[in-house]
């Protein structure tokens, strides 16, 4: 059965693309909320791993008041629970009206409950969550590198926003994700295994030796450990000798992001910009047409 379904899908090319991108607008409906809470999940695990170091042992007012604060959130709190309910007035969503890109639109872009405006960005990431998948659909076709690409770019969009609201690579997915991009290469659907090993590791010391020389020459942090973790990520996936060209194209990418950012909406020039976002743009790049950009570079400069 399952292979007459997989030859169904090679010999109509439109169903795979449609069964994928329906797929993927589900995907990016449960993006939002690991986006959104995530990063909540993380504050609260630290608040209360301080409060059993400090407030606990101490009996501090102030652990007193962040245990408080920490009762009144509901309990449990996960990716599963509790249901998703409008920030404004607390109207539970209901199946209906969770359905990917058209519940927003039925709504018009409001509350069902207050009429308090929806966020665009949850849409956004739906349609940009479907619309990468059918770009990797296209790319690589019905095919081992396909499904592994898939679940690394609804990762990177997940870290590319979480990155961009709270300057924050989450470990609990980078981390699998390199672990990944190591284990598939035992199978050569991108790289060898010495390659992705080596990638890893030039991957994170690459950024990390910058990351030091920045520190001991200002005395400031030019960015975190999560980057130089997905860049590892990427080097384990696509090999030791593509980490230059994501190198290059992630600043190149975050330059014309940035400047599009303080020119067209304003963002002030002093506000810290993530770098995670332009490496997981140029990474996923990278390893679609890595190897076509290095064919065209060496064609522009006649080193090819």
């Amino acid at each position: 059965m399952g292979g007459e379904f997989l030859a169904l899908l090679e010999a109509y090319p439109t169903l795979l693309y449609l069964l994928v991108g329906l797929f993927a607008l589900a995907v990016g409906s449960f993006l939002n909320v690991v986006i959104h809470r995530l990063p909540l999940m993380m504050e609260r695990g630290w608040r209360e791993e301080c409060q059993e170091y400090f407030g606990a042992a101490e009996g501090t007012a102030e652990g007193a008041a962040e245990g408080a604060e920490t009762a009144r959130e509901p309990h449990p709190f996960n990716l599963a629970q509790p249901r998703s309910r409008c920030p404004h007035c607390g109207h539970a969503i209901t199946a209906l009206q969770n359905i990917p890109l058209l519940s927003y639109l039925l709504l018009r872009g409001r509350c069902a409950g207050c009429a308090a405006p929806i966020s665009l960005r949850y849409p956004l990431v739906e349609l940009l969550t479907a619309l990468l998948s059918l770009v990797v659909v296209w790319r690589f076709g019905l095919s081992w590198q396909m499904v592994a690409l898939l679940p690394l770019t609804w990762a990177l969009i997940a870290l590319s926003v979480i990155d961009y609201d709270h300057q924050l690579l989450p470990d609990s997915i980078v981390l699998p994700f390199l672990w990944l991009g190591l284990v598939i290469s035992l199978f050569g659907w991108f790289v060898p295994p010495a390659t992705a090993i080596l990638g890893a590791v030039v991957g994170y010391l690459s950024l990390w030796s910058v990351f030091q020389l920045f520190k001991l020459l200002t005395g400031k942090e030019g960015m975190g450990y999560g980057d130089f973790k997905l860049l590892a990520l990427f080097g384990a996936w696509g090999g030791w000798a593509n980490l230059l060209q994501i190198v290059l194209l992630s600043s190149l990418v975050g330059a014309i992001i940035g400047l599009a950012l303080i020119l067209l909406w304003g963002r002030e020039r002093s506000r810290p910009m993530p770098f995670g976002p332009f490496i997981a743009i140029a990474g996923w790049i990278s390893l679609l047409w890595g190897d076509e950009i290095n064919r065209t570079y060496l064609q522009l400069t006649g080193l090819g």
